[in-house]
């Protein structure tokens, strides 16, 4: 255990989570919705510093993110937890479960540990993954600093639920993230998040105002948050944003709660991936549709074609540094 940070004690040994939009307020011997921040004596603690459940080395572009350092490594690592409970969670056995039987685990790995594991097998990042890096928000940010002291870029891939105030104090080791826009709707974020969505948009308004590179990516549910109509508003959000941050449109497998759908159609995929660029993206990408022509990245001004991917496998990369070679565009990313 490690005392928390961003809360504030408050009246009857109450205290007051201010580290994602849930804001929580916790009673003596009670955790918050997250499962993994617990109340003891008026004192808030995490219950998952030091605790890793998962510990990887993964292409970057698994995160998914193709405009940083394409064909780097990232070391991945999690904690047990979520401040969601999304129906369709695709890592439920480690997210959900502190919030379903109150029983957490993991490995003791001190921060210093997790960057020196990073260094040596020569990755470029460090991911904070698969569950969602805000809810051990004090752990990544001790293996943050200690990141940037030996040369590593620090990336969140996050359901963007954070406050200002996580996302102030996160900043200065925050390099990147891969933000999760699950839907437009709040009614959907409500029924199958157990959230809201306007924190979100305010998440990724404030990383792309402070510099930190984003990428978006959005899960497409059969008939859920597939219509013409939400995809256009998904896409105008993003182009009012920025026209180069790279839209990420994932197809949807049955998952945990959710296994009386259908996969997404592929052409369900490609239409979403027209809408992204009539509304004036650069850069729309199709997930987990491995050989699609989607997963490749064009120069948005020749259209020179300048990665060429399957799956998560880089099979060409004509950059050069961060230009393309035929018309001297630069390449929006890290590079």
């Amino acid at each position: 255990m490690k005392e928390a940070m961003l809360y504030t004690r408050a009246a009857d040994q109450k205290a007051e989570c201010v580290l994602c939009a849930h804001r929580c307020r916790v009673s003596p011997s009670k955790r918050g919705v997250c499962g993994v921040r617990e109340n003891q004596g008026g004192t808030l603690y995490s219950l998952v510093y030091g605790a890793l459940i998962a510990e990887n080395v993964d292409p970057i572009e698994k995160k998914p993110l193709f405009h940083l350092y394409p064909g780097s490594r990232s070391y991945s690592i999690a904690a047990m937890g979520c401040n969601f409970r999304c129906t369709f969670c695709q890592n439920h056995e480690i997210s959900q479960l502190p919030r379903e039987t109150g029983d957490i685990y993991g490995k003791a790995t001190e921060p210093e540990t997790v960057v020196e594991r990073a260094v040596q097998s020569r990755s470029a990042t460090i991911a904070y993954t698969y569950t969602e890096p805000t809810i051990y928000f004090e752990y990544a940010y001790d293996i943050g600093k200690i990141a940037h002291s030996r040369g590593l870029k620090n990336v969140f891939v996050t359901n963007g639920y954070m406050t200002e105030q996580t996302l102030e104090t996160m900043g200065s080791c925050l390099d990147a993230a891969n933000v999760d826009l699950k839907s437009f709707s709040d009614a959907f974020y409500r029924e199958h998040c157990g959230a809201r969505l306007q924190p979100v948009l305010d998440s990724l308004t404030w990383m792309k105002r402070h510099g930190v590179w984003i990428e978006i990516t959005t899960l497409l549910i059969p008939g859920l948050n597939d219509t013409d109509g939400e995809l256009e508003q998904i896409a105008g959000f993003i182009s009012n944003l920025g026209t180069d941050i790279p839209w990420h449109i994932s197809r949807f497998h049955p998952r945990y709660r959710m296994t009386d759908k259908s996969p997404t159609g592929i052409d369900i995929i490609h239409r979403a991936v027209e809408i992204g660029r009539r509304s004036g993206l650069k850069y729309v990408y199709s997930g987990n549709v491995p050989g699609d022509q989607g997963e490749n990245t064009a120069c948005a001004h020749c259209g020179q074609e300048l990665i060429r991917r399957l799956g998560y496998q880089i099979l060409r990369n004509e950059l050069q540094g961060a230009a393309c070679p035929r018309c001297g565009t630069t390449l929006e990313g890290l590079f």
